[in-house]
């Protein structure tokens, strides 16, 4: 691959991870796994680098063979066989044995479920963190079928909202589809992606041999015309893709300049299954409370009485009678919060007609949000956080927010109480504000 014209290279890792090597109890030699790949991947690059073409390694870190956003007993729509922290450890193995093999890049790829991704996300930042580095992020997610969504349910601009938090040097699609069936949904990140494009084909749809039959020739066609249409950054190949297929691709797309990437829009982008952009421009967005034990009556004895369908109802009532957002308390004396907050959530994401909007999760206890936040794989919402328990917390609480992907509201309340006149509120905004301006981007 490299003699034909790659200047990067990924890792032989997609499945190196103890969650998906404990089918064949090989669970323990994970790390090894991904430090060896890295490692031969680094030397096949050093040998074809010079100083005007640097070649780079990829390091692959795939999807695992479970999802945390879909049950897989269909009898139990609230049952997982994985969850958020599991895949996050077991991230972090492999991410170490990555970047001790000497990868130059990060590439989270093959996604089809956006929670899982997420965690993988959170354990990348967390290991840049403890170990002081910071290295590029690619990534990659798969189309499953012509519905134009992820297997969990996620359109491509719903994507892109809930994996920009970590401003990834490249954001795009691979697998599944050949190049024709995927352009429309390259073309679409083209249009609003704020970091570069990325995507990797298969080479057409496979045969009733599980081969693929599109010739070289044929696919760098298509993705010479993406090129010339400005959709792309970095292009490569996925299933059936061999090294004359991407020394053509090289040739084709060759002839024309990167694509542009867009200017940040400061647009407060959320997502459920399906995007929900907030401008200057938009009307007030409609919250829906009544999936909210403190507020509803009729929801709480609903929760209380583990009557669950009923309370998907509220929801769905919720959603089709307007609301852009739900709000979800489970701040009850007689509730167990995390657990209610994490059941109702598990069931949510089985109804799409109820999950195509974006989350509020809504506590005064920030182990109920997190636990919830550990749920959604949709940008969503935490209200909400303050400085009533002074900055310390209230920075380690947003940053948190930002590894989860949400978006927050900020009360106004200080370790001195509530903010309940005009100057007082004032004041908490301009601390705030600062605090704020000092250590995030408008981007988030």
């Amino acid at each position: 691959y490299l003699e034909a014209g790659a200047d990067i290279v990924e890792t032989n890792t997609f499945n190196a991870n103890s969650v998906s090597m404990a089918d064949y109890q090989m669970e323990s030699l994970a790390y090894e796994l991904n430090y060896e790949s890295a490692r031969l991947a680094r030397a096949a690059c050093d040998e074809f680098a010079s100083e005007d073409r640097p070649r780079f390694v990829a390091g692959v870190i795939g999807p695992t063979n479970r999802t945390a956003s879909i049950s897989p007993d269909v009898n139990n729509p609230g049952f997982r066989n994985i969850d958020f922290d599991t895949l996050k450890v077991s991230y972090l193995e492999a991410i170490h044995g990555l970047v001790q093999g000497g990868s130059d890049i990060l590439l989270v790829e093959t996604i089809f479920d956006t929670l899982n991704a997420k965690a993988a996300l959170f354990a990348i930042e967390t290991y840049f963190a403890e170990h002081d580095l910071k290295l590029p992020v690619m990534i990659s997610g798969t189309i499953t079928d012509a519905s134009g969504r992820t297997l969990s349910g996620q359109t491509a601009e719903a994507f892109f909202n809930s994996m920009r938090h970590v401003k990834p040097v490249s954001i795009g699609f691979n697998c599944a589809l050949g190049a024709k069936q995927l352009r429309e949904y390259v073309g679409e990140l083209a249009g609003t992606a704020d970091c570069y494009v990325n995507a990797h084909p298969n080479a057409g749809l496979p045969n009733e041999f599980g081969e693929y039959d599109e010739s070289p020739e044929e696919m760098a066609k298509e993705l010479g015309e993406w090129a010339q249409s400005g959709f792309l950054n970095i292009i490569g190949g996925c299933c059936g893709t061999t090294p004359p297929h991407i020394k053509a691709i090289a040739e084709a797309v060759s002839k024309f300049p990167p694509r542009e990437k867009k200017k940040p829009d400061f647009v407060l982008r959320l997502s459920g299954l399906e995007p929900c952009n907030i401008t200057k421009d938009s009307l007030f967005v409609n919250v829906g409370e009544r999936t909210n034990v403190t507020g509803s009556a009729r929801f709480k004895r609903l929760i209380l009485e583990e009557q669950f369908d009923e309370a998907l109802d509220v929801a769905r009532d919720q959603v089709e009678n307007g609301a852009q957002v739900i709000d979800i308390n489970m701040d009850e004396g007689m509730l167990d919060g995390e657990q209610a907050m994490v059941r109702f959530l598990k069931l949510i994401a089985s109804e799409p007609d109820i999950s195509r909007v974006p989350i509020m999760i809504d506590s005064s206890k920030w182990p109920i949000i997190e636990a919830g936040l550990k749920c959604i794989q949709g940008k969503g919402i935490v209200n909400s956080i303050s400085m009533k328990e002074g900055e310390a917390a209230f920075i380690k609480h947003a940053n948190l927010c930002r590894k989860y992907g949400a978006a927050i509201i900020v009360m106004a309340f200080d370790e001195e109480g509530q903010a309940d006149t005009q100057a007082r509120k004032r004041s908490e905004e301009r601390r705030v504000g600062k605090e704020c301006r000092s250590r995030w981007s408008p981007y988030h």
